[in-house]
């Protein structure tokens, strides 16, 4: 029984992929708003009852592998370790990534990572999601910090700096692979930008950018 299961969920987690790996050569090629469902069901080799049955919408389609990493952050100071600051918790999250290569930070030789990017960039109703996950990011790692210090306002600008810094290292990742460059080479000196931008987070801008 244990056996019929597990080969069960694999077909499943198969045919999952199939459909998203499908959904996005097709958005890739023509465009979000130009393909339909039916479209891809009929790629995939599947009826367009299955799709939604493994995506509940089109837009799914491209974000459900990726929408659980919104909330990456707010694990981290959720989850961290005795005496360890929010601040210390991303960072070492962050670099725990960078050191595994996560696709998530931009991390990865994979195509489908550029597409699943050109595609967000391209259609707007994919930027404001993508906008609005990256806000209840925020507001998860806010609520924890207010829950834990009872100062809200304290604690929506530490989780709104601490995402911004993670999101900026992120942002240069996908810029310089779209340049070009090979995850490896961009590994070579993230984990040092990494520090250096959580350390100023850190440090609270203290003595940063002093005019003279």
């Amino acid at each position: 029984m244990a056996e019929e299961l597990g080969l069960r969920q694999r077909k499943k987690r198969d045919t999952m992929w199939r459909i998203y790996r499908t959904a996005l050569d097709l958005f890739v090629e023509r465009g979000f708003d130009k393909v339909s469902v039916q479209e891809i069901a009929d790629a995939s080799e599947v009826s367009k009852m299955t799709v939604f049955n493994y995506f509940g919408t089109k837009e799914d389609l491209v974000f459900r592998p990726m929408e659980e990493h919104f909330g990456d952050a707010a694990r981290a100071v959720r989850d961290r370790r005795p005496e360890e600051s929010a601040v210390d918790a991303v960072r070492r999250q962050f670099l725990e990534m960078v050191e595994a290569r996560d696709p998530s930070v931009g991390l990865h030789s994979e195509p489908f990572v550029l597409q699943v990017r050109r595609v967000v960039e391209e259609t707007p109703v994919l930027r404001e999601r993508a906008v609005l996950g990256a806000q209840r990011g925020i507001r998860a790692m806010t609520d924890v910090l207010a829950e834990e210090t009872g100062d809200p306002l304290l604690a929506t600008v530490a989780a709104t700096t601490l995402s911004t810094a993670r999101n900026v290292l992120i942002e240069e990742h996908h810029r310089r692979l779209a340049a070009g460059e090979s995850p490896e080479t961009i590994a070579a000196d993230a984990a040092e930008r990494a520090r250096q931008a959580f350390d100023l987070v850190e440090n609270g801008l203290k003595g940063y950018a002093v005019k003279a």
